[in-house]
């Protein structure tokens, strides 16, 4: 079933009789001081959407104003769903402040520029644009006027020219990248141009012939891999500033007034753009524009409640005056690597006054026929002051939700078909439509699932359609009663776009290598890493022959050259402290391997032990999922994402294996784990079985408590929470309902595995950061893994677990993905500055935003609390912290998340879990004191939502601090990209030494030998144990004098060329080596002689360890040398007949053969078929 292109048509505006269609008069507008009667529409916010889209079909277009984004993006959905989504649009405002020297992110760019384009170019478009909302900030917000000249650039296999792609793409504010990984970039690898727009939802390959475009076609992000053909493409501009000759005159115009801008304007006045580059569009346009200059004739305004509109608009030119005045100092800022910690020099833009129009500019330049939609009038309440009493009150009520109480809600649907009314309940998934539709029917109510609504009704039914409404109304004049998602089932997280790939960790650890950074060869042990180098020698018939080495250095300047065909045996160092490198050929490298060995015997045999009970224990089987499985999942707020679905296949067929469950999932702050353990939950319930949801916080109890009880609102299931919150009574009711079975899932802190805590059928526990709890809570989880499944989820899992995970006695599941409009917080690490810190709070406060303040001492947090008040006058501040009274701090924490103040000063009680989407800066003092996971669980409290986030890492004035706090903050401000979590706990590895995580004991064999290694040597030893013996991984020397290379003009940039050889030296199979070849093909285009060659030994490779060879080579003499082999007589009988002078030694098992002369001019094809020919014979014995 598909969701309507509108509900218009029931909701006839034709119903509006009597005062409805006499209040909808234009009228001439003015601000709330001014406004005549019957220019404003008092009505509810539930009734908005519906009164709007009639006022759409009066002023064509009609730009709707609301005074924040989260208001813009609610009326917005309410009015697509009465009018169809493709007619209704969000201009949004931008996420960036006033004077400061960012640009807007891509993703908003290309939503506003595609809004203005429809509404300039109507005639392009085959759908008219016939609502506008934005929020005032978006609305007062001055833009480039020409604006309305730039043009998207439509793509199609029509195309011609590449040059004119890639010039195109450059004049509309594409960056140029080596590799594509979010909006606004671009790449050009040969006749490949890969490119994200701004306003699209998939990236995009152009591959040309000459100037013909051959291919357009669709990529992944993530891998870098084709995934669909496509036919059009249309490409937005990704910045908000046309380089015409009348802004590059400007700026050349403006170099000697603003001295201090000169590097900029003189970039703009050589039509280049930079970052920020949008906020001087003030100094280099003479009248600007504002969003309503862009409306046509006939266009109409409705101002969403005009007196908080007015005061909005008051308050940005008032904040924006006082940023502007303002200098402040960032560091670290994300996306430049290795910032130092004492500051980069900061300035903000030196522009006098205020980025933002007034009010009264505003009027002045919109449309003459206005409305004014406020939630009370004159009437009931007496005229307001400066206003005459009146105000058009229309027909309409809101809903009490419903919460998901379908028998309640089916009950009132009864006694408004009784009475005549039409009942349409919208709601926003197929699955939870088919639900209700059942229900209503069960209780004896007639209901229909409708993909469009008539105009008339269907009968004395209710009709059940899917929308993206979020409220509805009720109304005796029209007799209607419309029920939205929330009203049915509550509020619910806003539906959002499909989530993008990022690239792997795994891809990124030996990406990341620098010069000078320890590594670890599988063979000759620790050295030091010196960059990738090219050696040229004589190839076949003479010509010359590349191949490319990762250089590394040993002790006494001993040098090794790994070819690009063995890279996958070099791994980066991570082990506690910085070690000593080895020598080179000596036997360091494997006494140092033999002494890890031994000490992890014991620690093997301690696992399998567990493994073992796990294994024999009688788990429950779960069945397949059913009915309610299926709308359980069809009722998720997001698209997922392909990791998230791997993850949660994984786990079902974990759970409906007749073993306990044991995995770990690791994937990084809200990056949805969340609703991967709620479908594992569901998959319990649904079968019977109960839930514990154990959490290592009161505060992260009631978040999760939130979650699953709005997860699972309209389904069969008793959601509770057990913590400090609960009181004495209703504790003993749910200890009650868990023993009785009435209970289905419980969410609470350890007090969950109490012994006396008794379950009636307790089948499935989920475990939230384990690693923060004590040695007794987790001898408890301990047990329980060996009687019923257990899903244990970690932002930053701490190595132990990891090594658990990596012995294979513990199942892991990544998910690397973030959600799409997310990115990473900008993060900025200095001295404490009072200045900056109020600076920090303005700035959020601007954007309607929240603040987080950790502030670890309870005795002096009152006092920070009222110092911050001084500092930024207005900001409604309130502290939590864990010494308060249980009920007390879930007020404060309820009130901070439901907006009714701006700051919340706290202790760490915030560190995990917390969601508060509008929460968006994060002040930390003493960071200087906090563990590396504890930072980035903190960090990623701020930037959940589309806006930029931004976290403040502070610690003291002047003084100094330790080496590890330095290199803690050194690395908080370095790992700034989304999916860190991994990386930042082996960096936290390396900073506290091995011993604080898989125990003193065991710390020196992880420097020794680093944790990759150690994990290996482990993993062995289990397998050993186990009675399945792991054969180590032989390094296979193939040297032949031949051009097997990735050319540097093919695979320009030398991370992605690391990259590449470390994914074909891992080639085990035919098949590695045909999707290796389809990857270089796609991403860069026909393979040159020299890559086809290197994996054709990729494929020669993988062929030799099969046959468990171990070095061919080429020798001096020209002869090429194969070791081992074990010939029998029949073989070196053959072998004199077709290889004469061929040389054989038993004792060594050395086989030298005389190549032909000339050389083949395909050696790595003579070679391989000489081999296979000898040797399959040879292993059959």
């Amino acid at each position: 079933m598909s969701a309507p292109s509108s509900i218009d048509d029931v909701l006839d505006p034709g119903l509006a009789v009597g005062p409805l269609a006499a209040a909808l008069r234009p009228g001439r507008a003015a601000w709330p001081e001014e406004f005549e009667a019957p220019d404003e529409l008092v009505c509810t916010p539930a009734l908005r959407p519906y009164v709007l889209s009639l006022l759409a079909e009066r002023a064509r277009p009609l730009l709707v104003l609301t005074p924040r984004t989260s208001d813009a993006e609610a009326v917005a959905d309410g009015i697509a769903a009465y009018l169809g989504e493709d007619r209704v649009a969000v201009f949004p405002a931008w996420e960036t402040l006033p004077h400061e020297r960012l640009s807007p992110q891509p993703r908003t760019v290309g939503r506003r520029l595609a809004v203005l384009d429809r509404l300039c170019h109507p005639q392009a478009h085959e759908q008219p644009l016939q609502v506008i909302v934005a929020p005032v900030r978006a609305a007062v917000q001055p833009m480039d006027p020409a604006l309305t000249r730039q043009r998207p650039l439509e793509l199609t296999a029509r195309w011609g020219g590449f040059d004119a792609l890639v010039e195109g793409l450059a004049a509309l504010g594409y960056s140029r990248t080596t590799q594509v990984e979010a909006r606004g970039e671009f790449a050009v690898r040969g006749g490949i141009v890969d490119l994200f727009p701004t306003g699209g939802d998939q990236a995009v390959r152009v591959e040309f012939w000459g100037d013909d475009v051959e291919s357009l076609r669709a990529f992944s992000v993530g891998d870098q891999r084709s995934t669909e053909p496509l036919e059009r493409v249309v490409i937005d501009p990704a910045r908000e500033l046309v380089l015409d000759e009348a802004l590059r005159a400007a700026a050349r115009g403006r170099l000697a007034d603003w001295p201090e801008l000169t590097e900029s304007l003189d970039k703009l006045a050589e039509g280049q753009t930079f970052e920020g580059a949008e906020a001087l569009v003030l100094l280099l346009r003479d009248e600007p524009a504002l969003l309503s200059d862009f409306l046509p004739e006939g266009a109409g305004l409705a101002l969403i409640d005009p007196m908080l509109l007015q005061d909005r608009a008051t308050k940005l030119r008032e904040e924006a005056e006082v940023l502007a005045e303002t200098a402040w100092r960032t560091a670290a800022f994300a996306g430049q690597d290795g910032a130092a910690l004492d500051g980069l020099a900061g300035a903000e833009v030196p522009l006098q006054g205020t980025n933002f129009a007034s009010p009264d500019q505003l009027l002045a330049r919109s449309p003459d026929c206005v409305w004014r939609l406020t939630p009370f009038g004159g009437v009931d309440g007496g005229p307001r002051e400066g206003h005459r009493a009146g105000g058009t009150r229309l027909p309409g009520t809101a809903w009490d939700s419903f919460r998901g109480d379908v028998v309640t809600l089916s009950e009132r649907a009864n006694m408004l078909l009784r009475d005549g009314k039409r009942v349409v309940v919208a709601v926003d998934a197929d699955g939870p439509a088919r639900r209700i539709a059942d229900v209503l029917g069960e209780q004896g109510v007639p209901a229909s699932i409708v993909p469009a609504l008539a105009p008339q009704p269907v009968g004395q039914r209710v009709e059940v359609t899917v929308s993206r409404l979020r409220t509805g109304f009720a109304s005796d004049e029209l007799g209607l009663a419309v029920l939205g998602t929330w009203d049915v089932f509550g509020p619910r997280r806003r539906r959002a776009s499909r989530r993008l790939g990022t690239r792997t960790n795994a891809a990124d650890a030996v990406v990341q290598l620098r010069e000078g950074d320890p590594v670890v060869h599988r063979t000759h042990g620790v050295g030091r890493y010196r960059g990738m180098v090219t050696r040229e020698f004589p190839g076949p018939g003479g010509t010359p022959a590349k191949r490319d080495y990762v250089l590394l250095e040993y002790a006494d300047g001993d040098t090794l050259y790994v070819p690009s065909d063995q890279v996958d045996a070099v791994t980066k160092y991570q082990g506690g402290e910085t070690p000593s490198v080895m020598s080179l050929g000596g036997a360091q490298w494997e006494r140092a391997k033999n002494r890890v060995r031994k000490a992890v015997r014991d620690i093997a045999a301690d696992l399998i032990r567990l493994y073992a009970a796990r294994m024999h224990a009688p788990g429950t089987a779960f069945s397949p999922d059913g009915a309610m499985q299926a709308e359980l999942e069809d009722a998720f707020a997001h698209v997922e994402t392909v990791d998230q679905l791997t993850t949660i296949e994984e786990i079902k067929r974990d759970m409906e294996a007749p073993i306990p469950m044991d995995r770990l999932l690791a994937g990084d702050v809200g990056f949805g784990k969340t609703e991967v353990a709620v479908r594992a939950a569901g998959k319990s319930v649904f079968d019977g079985k109960q839930v514990a949801v154990l959490v290592p916080t009161t505060i992260l109890a009631q978040q999760h408590f939130e979650t699953f009880k709005e997860r699972f609102a309209g389904f069969p299931v008793e959601v509770e929470a057990l913590s400090r919150f609960t009181t004495a009574k209703d504790r003993k009711r749910i200890l009650d309902g868990l023993a009785a079975g009435t209970v289905d899932v419980v969410v609470g802190t350890h007090s969950l595995l109490a012994r006396t805590v008794q379950w009636k059928e307790l089948g499935l526990v989920v475990v939230d950061e384990e690693q923060r709890f004590g040695v007794a809570q987790k001898e408890r989880l301990k047990q329980l893994r060996t009687s019923v499944d257990v899903l244990s989820m970690s932002a930053t899992p701490i190595p132990r677990t990891l090594e658990m995970a990596v012995s294979g006695l513990r199942d892991l599941s990544v998910i690397e993905t973030p959600p799409e409009d997310r990115q990473p917080v900008m993060t900025v690490v200095s001295e404490y500055d009072e200045s900056q810190i109020a600076l920090a709070i303005r700035r959020e406060l601007l954007r309607d935003g929240q603040v987080f303040y950790v502030h670890n001492q309870v005795d002096t947090i009152h006092r920070v609390a009222a110092g911050i008040v001084e500092m930024v006058p207005g900001a409604r501040v309130e502290v939590a912290h864990g010494q308060m009274d249980e009920r007390q701090l879930e007020r404060v924490m309820v009130r901070f998340w439901e907006r009714e103040f701006d700051v919340l000063v706290c202790t760490t009680i915030v560190e995990s879990g917390l969601d508060v989407p509008n929460a968006n800066t994060l002040i930390i003092e003493r960071a200087d004191l906090l563990g590396l996971s504890q930072l980035h669980q903190l960090r990623g409290r701020v930037g959940r939502s589309a806006e930029r986030g931004y976290a403040y890492f502070l610690y003291p004035q002047g003084a100094s601090i330790t080496e590890p706090a330095y290199e803690r903050l050194k690395t908080i401000a370095e790992h700034t990209r989304l999916g860190s979590g991994l990386a930042i706990a082996m960096r936290d590895l390396e900073i506290r030494g091995a011993g604080n995580v898989v125990g003193a004991e065991q710390s020196g064999q992880v420097a020794a030998v680093g944790f990759e290694m150690y994990s290996q040597l482990l993993k062995e030893e289990v397998a050993d144990l186990s009675g399945q013996p792991v054969e180590p991984e032989v390094e296979i020397k193939l040297e032949l004098p031949v051009d097997a290379h990735l050319p540097h003009d093919y695979v320009e940039d030398e991370r992605q060329r690391l990259e590449l050889y470390k994914r074909i030296s891992a080639i085990r199979d035919a098949g590695g080596v045909r999707d290796a070849k389809a990857e270089l093909a796609d991403r860069f285009g026909p393979l040159p002689e020299p890559a086809e060659r290197l994996l054709t030994l990729a494929a020669l490779k993988a062929a030799l360890r099969r046959w468990r060879i171990t070095e061919v080579t080429l020798t001096p003499a020209g002869r090429l040398r194969v070791v081992p082999m074990d010939l029998s007589e029949s073989q070196l009988v053959r072998l004199e007949r077709l290889h004469r002078g061929f040389k054989y030694s038993r004792e060594q098992l050395t086989l030298q053969l005389p190549v032909p002369s000339p050389r083949p001019a395909d050696l790595v094809g003579w070679v391989a078929a000489t081999l296979r020919d000898l040797v399959a014979p040879a292993k059959k014995r």
